[in-house]
């Protein structure tokens, strides 16, 4: 499966074209739903130079540092492929987020201002239809956008620039399982509750609360891949 040229922007000027090359490919590939389907993710070389605007050598060179990071693996005379974690990694990686995000959770209680914990009230405040019922695709998918918003303003608020890093490269394997599981057995429904509690031990500067609550909605979905995830086997 070639990477979809809608998740790619032209690059127009050439100043540090290597590295804006390279942001361009990240970014696509934070973006693509990795898990959604059985087939193999494969960059086409070409089609990047295309749809980028930019000669295949910077597209090489930023390919060579996505693999660096573990995001794509190079197969010699077949091409270039997103990896895809198995589900021990998965499992791996949604305890270490469980951590990350839970210490930003007692971080922002201890730090952020009101307005900046009001903002998260803010992400759910329009288009709330799965809280009355609505569980159709239109509804799912724009609350799983919102679910991903969440879990990231939650990691910046922390003002943590170095956990902040942390979870930068586990963000494109946790957005992408919360993006493939939010509609699976009710998810959506019970995560939205869990978040407005999240929220309002925030908002009470409840630490203690905030760190417990945050940790355990994130060991939830662990819970939830290793009992009903079985295409990552």
């Amino acid at each position: 499966m070639a990477l979809a040229a809608t998740n790619i922007q032209p690059i127009l000027e050439a100043v540090s074209l290597k590295d804006r090359t390279y942001d361009a490919l990240k970014n696509a590939i934070t973006t693509m739903n990795i898990y959604d389907s059985a087939g193999e993710l494969r960059l086409d070389e070409r089609q990047l130079s295309n749809d980028l605007g930019v000669s295949r050598t910077p597209i090489r060179e930023a390919i060579a540092r996505l693999e660096q990071e573990g995001l794509v693996r190079i197969a010699p005379r077949r091409g270039v492929f997103v990896i895809r974690k198995p589900k021990h990694e998965i499992l791996q990686m949604i305890t270490v987020w469980a951590a990350l995000e839970s210490m930003a959770a007692r971080l922002i209680t201890k730090n952020a201002s009101d307005e900046d914990i009001a903002s998260l009230r803010a992400l759910f405040a329009t288009g709330q239809g799965l809280r009355h019922g609505s569980t159709g695709e239109a509804h799912i998918d724009e609350y799983s956008e919102r679910n991903i918003a969440f879990h990231q303003a939650i990691i910046k608020l922390s003002d943590c620039p170095l956990l902040v890093d942390m979870a930068e490269n586990l963000f494109i394997h946790m957005r992408a399982i919360r993006a493939k599981t939010i509609a699976e057995d009710d998810r959506a429904s019970r995560s939205i509750i869990d978040h407005m509690h999240i929220i309002e031990a925030l908002e009470q500067r409840d630490t203690e609360l905030a760190e417990r609550l945050t940790r355990q909605h994130t060991l939830d979905l662990a819970t939830h891949v290793e009992q009903n995830v079985h295409y990552l086997d």
